[in-house]
């Protein structure tokens, strides 16, 4: 008896998977490496889960899709983010959906949380208006989707275990903890309250609690992002006036700070302090340091100024509601005054899944195959 019980319940997966199997986006098939992909961030990564939020944090509108094949779903950027390049690498041939839409057995191949404006810490953000932390994100992983997945596993939490230990886990946090917070003392306290240094620490324990809480609800396939020279996109070109440096080295310093503590947290968590468990480091940082050496390398001309903003750098305010965007967006690393191109998220994507020169201590593809 307790034999068919477990038949008709990999049956029932079966079934599950085959129907979200049924629908494929603009990729070339290959087999799916992992059996599901969550998605925990913020901008860089959200695909309209803020859509119906109040908040100056959305792209819900045109230019912004201008070369995504579904149009504008609220990514902010003109085509796929990092996540999408890295869900079609996987093999996967949907774009993993965002939560603010996605219930039942939808929820097995997993969802995207992400959230423009989000942070490590609640209240970062909160200049901008809604949007959902990393604190709510990763509650919501357990207080929601756990509970729904346990109902589609039959309540059996062996297999759950099992089935969400292949999958794998996507963090990117820390941008809006620095843009929208540190370095915004009119409307935050933390530049007063924190050194750099201190600061740093602060995020860490934080982001280091968000992670293992994770781990408790079953990820052992982990990538964490650094934080990128944000000291070098337009926002910031747009406002530093720096006599001997491009960029504001001030806040690519304290970048530094946080992320090398990051790679520090990655290896104990990887040396036994989450036994089971595999994180990956994607230097995102170091990326953009030799980018912006070698442009052309990548083929970009224009690595100083968004495709799509106001004023200096195309940077002091960001694309606007059916603004004309430039024409030739290959060209371009920064879309608009914060994210990246179409072309650069899959130049990075393609890096970090294959290759080892800014993963560690392995690739994301090795990471899938484990």
């Amino acid at each position: 008896m307790r034999k068919f019980k477990e038949l008709g319940r990999l049956l029932f997966v079966l079934v599950v998977w085959l129907r979200l199997s049924a629908r494929a986006c603009s990729q070339p098939l290959q087999q799916q490496q992992v059996p599901c992909f969550f998605i925990f961030g913020d901008s860089l990564v959200d695909n309209g889960n803020n859509n119906r939020m109040i908040t100056l944090s959305r792209a819900n509108y045109r230019p912004y899709g201008v070369d995504f094949p579904e149009g504008v779903t609220g990514r902010f950027t003109n085509g796929r983010t990092y996540v999408d390049v890295l869900a079609q690498l996987l093999g996967f041939r949907t774009y993993i959906p965002p939560y603010s839409r996605t219930r039942g057995a939808a929820l097995m191949r997993g969802v995207n949380l992400a959230s423009g404006a989000s942070g490590i810490r609640d209240e970062t953000g909160d200049n901008l208006g809604g949007h959902t932390s990393m604190n709510q994100q990763v509650l919501t992983f357990g207080n929601n989707i756990l509970p729904e997945m346990r109902r589609l596993f039959r309540g059996d939490a062996n297999e759950l275990n099992s089935y969400l230990s292949r999958c794998i886990f996507y963090s990117g946090m820390g941008s809006n903890d620095y843009l929208n917070n540190y370095y915004m003392p009119n409307f935050y306290t933390t530049s007063s309250d924190f050194t750099t240094k201190a600061y740093a620490a602060a995020l860490l324990q934080d982001y280091s609690r968000q992670l293992t809480q994770l781990y408790s609800f079953g990820a052992r396939k982990v990538i964490v992002t650094a934080i990128g020279q944000i000291g070098c996109i337009p926002y910031q070109l747009a406002r530093f006036h720096g006599n001997n440096s491009r960029c504001n080295e001030d806040i690519n310093n304290a970048i530094v700070m946080f992320n090398s503590g990051l790679k520090k947290l990655v290896d104990n968590f990887n040396g036994g302090q989450l036994p089971g468990a595999k994180f990956v480091y994607v230097d995102a940082y170091q990326s953009t340091v030799d980018l912006y050496k070698n442009p052309n390398a990548s083929g970009f001309a224009v690595i100083d100024k968004g495709c799509c903003g106001v004023g200096r750098n195309n940077g002091q305010i960001t694309c606007l509601p059916l603004q004309q965007a430039c024409q030739d967006r290959t060209k371009h690393l920064f879309w608009d005054a914060f994210h990246p191109t179409d072309t650069a998220n899959v130049g990075f994507g393609k890096a970090t899944f294959s290759s080892g020169q800014y993963t560690y201590p392995i690739n994301i593809q090795q990471l899938a195959m484990l």
